[in-house]
This record gives structure tokens, C-alpha cells and sequence, in this order.
């Protein structure tokens, strides 16, 4: 993986994390998955380790949770 990942579902807790997360490394540095337009990845992020969105998967695989939004369970419903 060469780009961050950056999970969210939507919520306004989460459009604002994701506006930071691009102030902070640059739109072109990450990969926006909105799991709730796109259940498909939902799978793919449970994977990556994801409890909670939004949160940001680095280069390295590393889960950063940010503040909270909602729980995965919450997510795949």
C-alpha cells in the first residue's frame, strides 16, 4: 500500500476528520472509502483491523481510530 486509507461512513463526525486528515498529508496521499456508499470494502476494513470509523490505515498497515463516530457493528448494521 503506498497511500493512507482513510475509512468513514458519513456522519459529521467523520466528514470533518476527513477534511483534517487531507489539510494535514495532502489529498493525494490518501484514498477516501465512504462504507456507506461503498458496503464492498467493509469487509476489506474489518481486515485492515478497523473497530470504529472514521479511522485512517497508514502505508504500513497501522490503524489510527479517530475521535468516534460509529463501531463497525454499527456500520455493517
Amino acid at each position: 500500500m503506498s497511500k493512507s486509507i482513510f475509512y468513514h461512513a458519513g456522519c459529521p463526525v467523520c466528514i470533518s476528520a476527513e477534511h483534517d486528515v487531507i489539510d494535514l498529508i495532502g489529498r493525494s496521499n490518501v484514498e477516501i472509502v465512504h462504507l456507506g456508499n461503498d458496503k464492498s470494502r467493509i469487509e476489506e476494513a474489518v481486515k485492515a483491523g478497523l473497530k470504529s470509523v472514521p479511522a485512517l490505515v497508514t502505508p504500513k498497515g497501522t490503524v489510527l481510530h479517530i475521535n468516534f463516530g460509529a463501531s463497525m457493528e454499527e456500520v455493517i448494521g
